[in-house]
């Protein structure tokens, strides 16, 4: 049996003929180093942290660029720390599913300690606040989700708990970025040593959105007398602590059931679990090959020499740019078109849809023809080369478990900034026709036949979640299949098309709602008519 601790991988023969990478560092030193002289601490210590941002600290620990390792905090879901990590030494697995059915196992060892941040856990938060007391510490990553940064609702209403922070000040916060902002209060009044908050959820303008809720937070404190006039200028001054932006992009499902089973075969012997939260969790983590991270070189305390791993250090412009090359052209738009109609066609795996003629035809029109006249080019990674990887390496790995019902969760959000900047840059455009597009727009009408909730057969679909599912399922609850005429289904739906929240743009204004339209009426003509929707708009 292989066994998952220090203890475990000291036998180093064992792991090694079954073909795992271990550490090349000593560990106990690096631990000794981490709590002497912190200098990288991570909230979020979810599974893209474990295969990607821990798994290049421990490249520069290999290279013997450092000696400390990271700090691994979670604040939301305590198990994933109690009941993952710390049984385990702080260890993982990471499983590298390349698209030549090649699979790297690496066993990752580059955190140096782990927390939860509760405040509850005297031990683990009088820990943490020692970390931040520390000038060493040079910076403090995330990945929370975009969700984890909201200080407001959906209305913009304060929620009850931030509310409470409010007023409750650095003590006594509870909320997780109420209890953030009490630990850089500390770091304040240790000495106001500078630091870098690094955002790295997969987020446009990350860094401002995580400024945005440290300064909500500092600003309130200040005014309720419950901090020092001084934080808030701390806060607010860039070469004190400054919150640079990042691009990120690495594709890491949850843990699959064909890797375990790889795992245990090497006599491995894993436990799964679901914690109270429901957060899925295993001791190791299954990753695609592909891995992108570019960051605002914006480090007032230093930072680890990270560009040795392959990370991208540029200005803010540039980390912008890459952002939308990705988001608005390269990828979002290609895995979105391959969500919708996946659903739609029958498909439970992103990696069978490329081997479909038709879907592989969609995308790459999407992407090289329609999208790459307006990309935004970074001119640090090359667009076209971007979406070669993509079409080529990465969406038809069928090694990586991914499913067109997860990539279509909050497609309602997705849809203005994936589809609708290209729309946008059309219409301004005097070289470009907005005529021209024919695959957007059939994704578009896609989406709102997926609102019907049948598939091409007209068997029952369930949608994947959205926050504004019962509103625009209210649109295509009357459609009815095959009885539909073009001025019938634009007064079910046509209000639906002149929403710019939703895509980004008036339909109507952008002179697309008539393609749209006609697609969509075309789609609910009955079965199998998606698929002929779709050959009709390819050519064919």
């Amino acid at each position: 049996m292989l066994y998952l601790t220090q203890d475990g991988i000291e036998n180093r023969k064992a792991w090694e003929e079954k073909g795992y990478r271990l550490p090349e560092f000593d560990r106990k030193e690096m631990e000794k180093a981490t709590l002497e002289a912190p200098k990288w601490l991570h909230f979020g210590a979810g599974n893209i942290f474990r295969a990607f941002q821990a798994n290049l600290m421990q490249q520069l620990l290999n290279q013997k660029e450092e000696k400390a390792g990271l700090i691994a905090v979670d604040g939301f879901d305590y198990e994933i720390i109690l009941k993952n990590y710390r049984p385990h030494d702080n260890l993982s697995i990471l499983v590298t599913l390349k698209a030549d059915g090649n699979v790297e196992k690496t066993v990752i060892g580059s955190i140096g300690a782990s927390y939860v941040m509760d405040r509850e856990a005297k031990e683990d938060f009088e820990a943490l606040k020692n970390i931040f007391r520390n000038p060493s510490l040079q910076m403090v990553t995330f990945t929370i989700t975009e969700k984890g940064y909201a200080i407001t609702d959906a209305s913009g209403n304060t929620p009850a708990n931030i509310a409470q922070d409010f007023t409750a000040g650095p003590e006594k916060a509870t909320s997780y970025m109420g209890k953030v902002v009490s630990l850089l209060y500390v770091r304040y009044l240790a000495g106001a040593t500078p630091i870098a908050m690094v955002s790295t959820d997969n987020c446009s303008h990350n860094g401002d959105k995580l400024f945005a809720a440290v300064d909500a937070f500092a600003k309130a404190w200040v005014e309720n007398g419950l901090a020092e006039k001084g934080f808030l200028n701390y806060i607010e001054d860039k070469n004190k602590v400054s919150f640079p932006w990042s691009m990120i992009d690495k594709i890491t499902p949850r843990p699959d059931e064909s890797v375990r089973q790889l795992l245990e075969k090497d006599g491995l012997d894993l436990t799964y679990a679901e914690t109270s939260r429901h957060t899925f969790i295993a001791p190791f983590v299954n990753a695609e090959e592909s891995e992108y991270l570019v960051v605002e070189d914006a480090f007032p305390n230093g930072r680890p020499a990270l560009e040795k791993t392959g990370v991208y250090f540029t200005d803010r412009e540039t980390v912008n740019k890459v952002e939308r090359m990705k988001v608005c052209t390269c990828l979002n738009p290609l895995h979105t078109s391959l969500a919708v109609f996946g659903c739609l066609l029958g498909y439970t795996m992103i990696s069978d849809e490329m081997k479909d003629e038709d879907l592989v035809a969609l995308v790459k029109g999407v992407g090289y023809k329609e999208g790459l006249p307006v990309v935004t080019d970074p001119k640090i990674l090359n667009p076209k080369e971007f979406i070669d990887t993509v079409i080529n390496v990465r969406v038809p790995n069928p090694f990586m478990p991914d499913t067109p019902q997860r990539i279509a969760t909050d497609t309602s959000q997705k849809l203005s900034i994936r589809f609708g900047e290209t729309v946008k840059a059309y219409v301004a455009n005097d070289t470009l026709n907005v005529d021209d597009l024919k695959l957007i727009p059939l994704v578009q009408a896609a989406w709102i036949r997926y609102l019907m909730k049948k598939d091409d057969e007209l068997n029952a679909m369930e949608l994947s979640s959205d926050p504004l599912l019962e509103e625009v399922s209210a649109y295509t609850d009357k459609v009815e299949m095959g009885k539909e005429t073009k001025e019938s289904l634009e007064e079910k739906v046509g209000a639906l098309l002149h929403n710019k929240t939703i895509f980004g743009v008036d339909l109507y204004e952008a002179r697309l709602a008539d393609r749209v339209l006609t697609y969509l009426l075309k789609m609910t003509e009955g079965k199998g008519a998606v698929r002929k929707t779709l050959q009709e708009a390819l050519g064919k």
